[in-house]
C-alpha cells in the first residue's frame, strides 16, 4: 500500500522543520519556542482556532472538515526534549549543550504539523480533528496537565489516538495492541536509620548499610515470589547511596529506584510489598525506615475499538502484512495514559529503523519516517471522521 503521494511531496519541507527543531530541544513545560514555532506552522496552515498555553505551555489546533458537522477527534504529538548531551554528529545536531532530541518528540511534532497542512488544504471529512502538541512527556506529565486544563471538554475531543516512533522496528512498519501497552513509571525512596560507629566495632553500630543490602535482595522477591509470573512487574533499586569513609559505619542510608507494572492490582501489591519489606528487614535488624512512594505515570492502555481504528489506518498506509497488531507491551512509560483515562484512544508505535535506541545520545529520528507517520494520521483521521 503506498504512502499519500501529498505526505511524499511534503517529506523535504517537514524533514527541514524536524531538523530545527532537533537543533533547538527545549526541557518540560520550557518549550515556549517550540511551541511558538508549532503555533506559526498552524496559522500558515489556515488552521481554524488555534489555543496556546494549555497545560502550561501546549497548543492546540482545530482544523473542520468540509463535508459537515460531526464529532471532534484528538491526534496528539509530543514536544519536548531530554537532558542529554548529543554524540550523534548529524549536521543539524543539537546546538544546545546538554539537551537533545533523543526520544523522536521532534519528528513526532514534525509529522503531525505536516498532517495538520495536509487537513487543512483538502478538508475530506465531517467534523473536526484537534492535533494536540503537548509539554512535557519526558517526565512532567504535560498530558495530564492538558487534561485537568479541561483541553477534552473544551473542544468536545470524543477520541485521542497517540504515536510513538520505535528504533528496531523497520520504517513503514506498525504496531500496537488492545489493552496495556505501556507501564506504569512508579518512584520509591527508603532512608534506613542506623547507629553510626566505628568499622572496627560493628557490634556497636546498627549498619544501615548491611540493612539496605539486604532489603535490595528481598525487594527482588517481589517478581519472583509474590506477583503472578504471567504478570508483568519490575523492581529496580537504582541509588544506593551510604557511608563517606573506610572506616566509618554511617547512621543512613539511602535506597531509590522504579517500579513498572501493565495491571493496577499488581501496581498496588507492588506498592505494599515495598513498605511490609523495607519495615520487616530493618526492624529486624534494629534500624528504622521511611518510605516514600510516589505513583508517577499510569499504565497506557489501548481501548478496544479505537485500537482496530488505528490498526486499520495503518494497514491502508503500510499494507496489513507490515502491521502487527500483538505488539508486546513495553515497560517503558507514557504520559498519553492520561488522556486516554479521559477518553477512548489508542496509541500506536511505527519503525524508526536500524537507529540508535531511545534516550540514547547518538539516536535521531529517521526523517525516512516522515511520510509514513502523515499518512497515518491523515487516513485516521478521515477514516473516524468519514461523511
Amino acid at each position: 500500500m503506498p504512502i499519500l503521494n501529498r505526505a511524499a511531496e511534503l517529506q523535504n519541507e517537514v524533514t527541514e522543520w524536524r531538523r530545527h527543531l532537533h537543533m533547538n530541544p527545549e526541557l518540560l513545560f520550557a518549550v515556549e519556542n517550540t511551541a511558538a514555532f508549532v503555533e506559526r506552522k498552524l496559522k500558515e496552515f489556515g488552521v481554524d482556532e488555534i489555543v496556546t498555553g494549555l497545560g502550561r505551555t501546549g497548543v492546540v489546533g482545530i482544523i473542520r472538515g468540509n463535508l459537515g458537522t460531526g464529532r471532534t477527534i484528538g491526534l496528539r504529538a509530543d514536544m519536548d526534549a531530554l537532558p542529554i548531551t548529543e554524540t550523534s554528529g548529524k549536521p543539524w545536531s543539537s546546538t544546545t549543550a546538554g539537551k537533545m532530541h533523543a526520544c523522536g518528540h521532534d519528528g513526532h511534532t514534525a509529522m503531525l504539523l505536516g498532517a495538520a497542512r495536509y487537513l487543512a488544504e483538502t478538508r475530506n471529512f465531517a467534523g473536526s480533528v484537534a492535533v494536540i502538541f503537548q509539554p512535557a512527556e519526558e517526565g512532567g506529565g504535560g498530558g495530564n496537565e492538558m487534561v485537568k486544563d479541561g483541553m477534552m471538554e473544551r473542544f468536545a475531543i470524543a477520541e485521542v489516538y497517540g504515536m510513538h516512533n520505535m528504533p528496531g522496528m523497520p520504517v513503514g512498519h506498525f504496531g500496537s495492541r488492545i489493552g496495556p501497552i505501556m507501564a506504569s513509571t512508579d518512584e520509591f525512596t527508603i532512608t534506613i536509620n542506623g547507629r553510626g560507629g566505628h568499622a572496627a566495632q560493628p557490634h556497636k553500630t546498627i549498619d544501615p548499610i548491611v540493612v539496605g543490602a539486604q532489603i535490595v535482595n528481598a525487594l527482588q522477591t517481589i517478581a519472583s515470589r509474590t506477583v503472578d509470573p504471567l504478570a508483568s512487574v519490575v523492581v529496580s533499586v537504582t541509588k544506593f547511596n551510604g557511608g563517606f569513609a573506610h572506616n566509618v559505619i554511617p547512621e543512613q542510608a539511602v535506597l531509590a529506584g522504579t517500579v513498572r507494572t501493565l495491571m493496577p492490582e499488581v501496581r498496588d501489591t507492588g506498592e505494599a510489598r515495598i513498605r511490609q519489606i523495607a519495615e520487616s528487614i530493618a526492624g529486624a535488624y534494629g534500624a528504622t525506615v521511611n518510605v516514600w512512594y510516589g505513583r508517577n505515570y499510569p499504565v497506557t492502555v489501548n481501548h478496544a475499538d479505537e485500537t482496530a481504528h488505528a490498526l486499520a489506518a495503518a494497514a491502508t498506509v503500510a499494507g496489513a502484512a507490515k502491521v502487527n497488531p500483538s505488539l508486546d507491551p513495553m515497560m517503558g512509560g507514557e504520559d498519553f495514559s492520561y488522556m486516554l483515562l479521559s477518553r477512548p484512544g489508542a496509541f500506536i508505535f511505527m519503525g524508526n529503523g536500524d537507529t540508535a535506541g531511545l534516550h540514547h545520545p547518538a539516536y535521531d529520528f529517521n526523517d525516512e519516517a516522515i511520510p509514513h507517520g502523515i499518512s497515518y494520521w491523515v487516513k485516521l483521521a478521515e477514516a473516524r471522521l468519514a461523511a
